[in-house]
């Protein structure tokens, strides 16, 4: 298929989209290269995103358990538990390595060759990679994202004050009080990491509540749970500038609608307002491709861009930036340009929030059904009421299923609970078979799980749930 290019495709970026993509066109016969100008595969997500953060959560949660006297209560009782955060941040970076070092294992089992360095377009067909240029029939944008500044507050993740999501994860001791600017999913992440080694934290939102774009019950709710773990949550507040003197950070600060100024004072300001496509730099210009007014590559149901033989996908394409939305985007992709039917449903995509609880949604939330006009039915169980959790002492949350008035088909689901990221697959594989609320309710879930309050949620949507 080569004819007189270097490749078949090839794929610019290798974060979880390209790296997959790469892959996938090289099982179905494609000579393929995957460009990338860090040392290690994986992109933005196993590198400082994604995998790190979650290595994080993980460990604190653990030391959390350990530290708070929260495992007394079953008879486990310990005494001088210490962080040594050094230790932390090694089993981080191991985790890293493995997994960054498994997919340059996968690149040559499937002989896909890794062109180190950064990429930039000469031609539609052309791309220049240092003094070296590559032709290939097809090309795949899949470069990803990074941290949106927020004008007024310059980031500098070496100095450990004012930091970005990577400087988040690599603070070398826990700061006394970190300010969250953005009551996002990275920002309350992060912050939980940070509030559960013994940090103070504070989170600043411009809007009037965190997790924009969430059910309106979960956004509620998660808040009343985070305030309760001790963070100290300001919505409605707009951050106006930053100053570093030394080792502190000094916020100004005004109400979102206008008012009096403010000033807080913290050790470390960690800015999570959002991500933006990353095009800079590759010379779009040259390859015939342009960008909308979010700076985002336009593609069709085929990832094609508007120059034929460019394809784009993940973060540099409207839609949730999410690594699993990119993996199957690219998969798709490379199924497209194999000449085969790429398939994904981009209605169901789940969004999870790794914080603890939880938070997990599906489909649609109650305020985006309640606006198309269908008539909707809400079922909800609690946590506290589901056998599994109440043993575990694990009962905040809840199950919220939303499903068709006259269709019973399942619309959209939203979960807070220590498993729902697990969870919400079920939900997720439901209703990409388009299933009703009755067909997960009379669905047998093992006994004695968490599981069980997805049934028990879609019985109660049938106004009939067994234990509340």
């Amino acid at each position: 298929m080569t004819d007189n290019f270097d490749y078949d495709l090839l794929v610019i970026g290798s974060g979880p989209g390209g790296y997959v993509a790469a892959i996938r066109a090289a099982q179905l016969g494609l000579k393929t290269a995957c460009i990338e100008s860090r040392e290690t595969l994986g992109g933005t997500c196993l590198n400082v995103g994604c995998i790190p953060s979650k290595a994080m959560l993980h460990a604190s949660e653990l030391y959390h358990e350990a530290h708070s006297g929260a495992l007394e209560k079953f008879g486990v009782k310990l005494s001088g538990a210490k962080l040594d955060l050094k230790q932390m941040h090694a089993e981080k970076l191991k985790a890293v390595k493995e997994l960054t070092g498994g997919i340059s294992m996968l690149f040559k089992k499937n002989k896909v060759e890794w062109i180190q360095g950064r990429g930039s377009f000469e031609d539609a067909h052309t791309v220049k990679v240092g003094d070296k240029s590559y032709t290939a029939k097809n090309i795949l944008i899949a470069t990803g994202s990074s941290v949106t500044p927020l004008p007024g507050v310059e980031i500098d993740n070496d100095k450990h004050v004012v930091v970005d999501s990577t400087g988040a994860l690599e603070l070398p001791k826990v700061p006394g009080h970190l300010v969250v600017i953005g009551g996002g999913v990275i920002g309350l992440e992060l912050g939980s990491v940070w509030l559960r080694l013994g940090a103070k934290v504070t989170v600043v939102e411009y809007l009037d509540q965190i997790l924009p774009g969430m059910d309106g019950d979960i956004r509620k709710d998660a808040n009343r749970l985070f305030k309760k773990q001790g963070f100290d949550i300001r919505t409605g507040t707009k951050v106006t500038g930053c100053s570093v003197k030394g080792k502190k950070a000094t916020l100004t600060m005004e109400p979102a609608k206008g008012g009096d100024s403010e000033t807080l004072e913290a050790d470390v300001v960690l800015v999570a307002i959002g991500r933006r496509p990353n095009v800079d730099g590759l010379a779009l210009e040259n390859s015939g491709v342009e960008t909308n007014e979010r700076g985002q590559i336009e593609v069709g149901h085929d990832f094609q861009t508007e120059v034929e033989g460019i394809y784009a996908i993940g973060d540099v394409t409207p839609g949730p930036m999410l690594a699993h939305k990119a993996e199957d985007e690219g998969i798709a992709a490379a199924e497209f340009i194999a000449g085969q039917q790429g398939i994904i449903n981009h209605d169901l995509i789940p969004g999870v929030v790794y914080t603890y609880p939880e938070i997990a949604s599906i489909g649609k939330t109650e305020e985006e059904v309640k606006d198309s006009g269908t008539e909707y039915k809400v079922g909800k169980f609690l946590f506290a009421a589901n056998s599994r959790a109440k043993t575990n002492r694990d009962t905040d949350g809840y199950v919220k299923i939303i499903a068709d008035a006259k269709t019973d088909r399942v619309l959209g689901a939203h979960i807070i609970s220590s498993l729902a990221g697990t969870m919400i697959a079920q939900v997720t594989q439901a209703m990409e078979f388009g299933a009703t609320s009755e067909d997960i309710a009379y669905t047998c879930h093992a006994h004695p799980t968490h599981s069980e309050a997805i049934k028990e949620a879609a019985m109660a949507v049938q106004g009939k749930p067994i234990h509340m």
